[in-house]
């Protein structure tokens, strides 16, 4: 089933059942968009939506429950929106959450039952509210630690807060710990858990320079270092140099010539005055003994 979107004012709309009249596109209940002179009657609406719900109960055909379904969407859809609102500046975008609080009003459109007494309303808030809190839980996380844990964290927000209230300060993981009566570890596995709620973009642009200067943008990538390759081989370095220092005339010329120099093995000899096999096995000799004493092996 759709969810329509609230028909904007002065827009005419054809209503799916004839005896029911339009009213203003707005939800029950307090909302965001009302505006002096735009009020709306949330009596006649609340009404409109039980006459729906009514003849949505006593009909049989799919096509004209589809109609009714998405008649009742249509008139609440700003309540869903006005709930979704009330999560805005938690790291998620503001459309998905509008989206999810529309999937949650489908979904209590589809299980309300108005036999039970209650008005839609009271049945839909809650509903729509636990489909943006499990939005949060599952997929809000950009490394998801374990359920607990997330369940912990709305949690601690709220006691953290009415503990500073409280205290004149910030409470200390111990004080948080005592009013929630959890372990103060859990407490400190939840804070750490929370830095990783949301991962920024290596992508993202920061300021170089003063603001008067005219800086450039950098992306956090560009501030990265990056391995040093001489670093890494400084120890190697270190501990090679008294082996290098302790070879022959002869060794040390044919290993500079040939590593230093980039000379090939055939200019190597003539200049040695041997064969080109003998600067071949001189070489190998050589390279084994400096590598067996770094290693330490025979």
């Amino acid at each position: 089933m759709k969810t329509a979107s609230a028909t904007p004012p002065g827009t005419t709309t054809t209503s799916t059942t004839p005896s029911t009249p339009r009213v203003g596109g707005q939800a029950g209940g307090a909302h965001d968009d009302d505006r002096p002179g735009q009020r709306t009657d949330h009596s006649a609406l609340r009404q409109e939506t039980a006459e729906l719900f009514e003849a949505l109960a006593g009909e049989g055909d799919p096509a004209v429950r589809s109609r009714l379904q998405e008649r009742i969407a249509e008139l609440n859809l700003p309540m869903a929106t006005s709930i979704a609102r009330r999560y805005r500046g938690r790291g998620e975008d503001e459309d998905d959450l509008q989206q999810v609080a529309a999937l949650g009003l489908v979904k209590a459109i589809e299980h309300y039952d108005p036999a039970l007494g209650r008005e839609f309303v009271v049945f839909a808030v809650p509903t729509i509210s636990g489909e943006l809190k499990r939005h949060f839980r599952d997929r809000g996380w950009s490394i998801r630690p374990p359920r607990r844990l997330q369940e912990l964290a709305p949690r601690l927000r709220a006691a953290r807060a009415d503990l500073e209230q409280d205290l004149g300060r910030a409470p200390t993981v111990s004080e948080v710990a005592t009013h929630l009566q959890v372990d103060v570890d859990e407490i400190s596995e939840c804070l750490a858990a929370g830095d990783h709620y949301r991962l920024h973009s290596l992508d993202d642009l920061i300021s170089s320079g003063s603001a008067g200067s005219g800086g450039s943008q950098l992306s956090v990538l560009d501030t990265l270092g990056e391995l040093d390759a001489d670093l890494e081989a400084t120890v190697d370095h270190l501990a090679l140099a008294p082996l290098l220092a302790s070879l022959s005339d002869r060794d040390a010329r044919l290993l500079t010539l040939r590593f230093q120099h980039g000379w090939t093995q055939s200019r190597i000899a003539e200049d040695l005055g041997v064969s080109q096999m003998q600067v071949s096995r001189l070489l190998k000799d050589v390279l084994a003994r400096l590598r067996s004493a770094m290693t330490g092996e025979e």
